[in-house]
């Protein structure tokens, strides 16, 4: 059963697309609160996304970037605006389509149904999302987020977090993560992965999480 997310300011329009979706056997989440989109994404984790441009606070075009940083999941635009250049903008920002109101019910169901079938006909899922708390990061595209605020990470960097976040709560030692990043630790100077600590260390400090990656003395690293 694939999810989808309606994000529509308009109650009766949003109700209306949730029913006749669920009628077709999708799992439908409404969005009635407009402040924390991308949380709602990350906790429902949909396969498709329908965004309105006009919104309450930020406009789609806003939450489509924002939510674009953490997921390729497809994303259809629907909205009365129809200039080209609304049109321009929302695919630059990562639109995959865009739907101009008012349509009909059986247009948007078919735009649906072949967005889905052909974005999940030939891949076996979406993205690589670890979470820790508000944190979240992927590891497809080396982004980690927290709220609005977003940092891009390095090769190594997104493999010493993933392997944190995949043990969370375990003592990570320092062979093992020198092993991942450099396949044998015995040739690598052991201050290489402290800077490399350092660095995530900081990015991580720059979106609000100080302090989540703790140093067990002589034995590695803890989330």
């Amino acid at each position: 059963m694939y999810k989808i997310m309606v994000v529509e300011d308009d109650s009766n329009i949003s109700k209306i697309i949730c029913e006749n979706l669920e009628k077709q056997g999708f799992q439908c989440l409404r969005i009635v609160q407009f402040e924390n989109i991308v949380e709602e994404f990350i906790k429902f984790k949909p396969e498709l996304i329908l965004m309105d441009i006009n919104l309450p606070g930020n406009d789609g075009f806003y939450w489509c970037e924002k939510i674009r940083a953490l997921s390729k999941a497809p994303l259809i635009f629907i909205s009365a605006r129809n200039s080209d250049m609304d049109i321009v903008v929302a695919t630059n920002m990562g639109g995959d389509d865009y739907l101009v109101k008012p349509f009909s019910l059986e247009v948007l169901l078919a735009k649906v149904k072949g967005m889905l079938r052909r974005t999940y006909s030939y891949n076996e899922g979406d993205t690589n999302i670890l979470s820790f708390g508000e944190l979240i990061f992927n590891a497809d595209n080396g982004m980690i987020a927290c709220k609005e605020k977003i940092e891009e990470l390095t090769h190594n960097e997104m493999e010493i977090l993933k392997i944190l976040l995949k043990n969370q709560g375990k003592i990570v030692s320092r062979e093992r993560i020198m092993r991942r990043l450099w396949n044998d630790e015995r040739f690598i100077d052991d201050n290489t992965l402290t800077v490399n600590i350092t660095r995530l260390r900081k990015k991580l400090s720059a979106i609000g999480y100080e302090n989540i990656i703790k140093t067990i003395r002589n034995e590695g690293y803890i989330i």
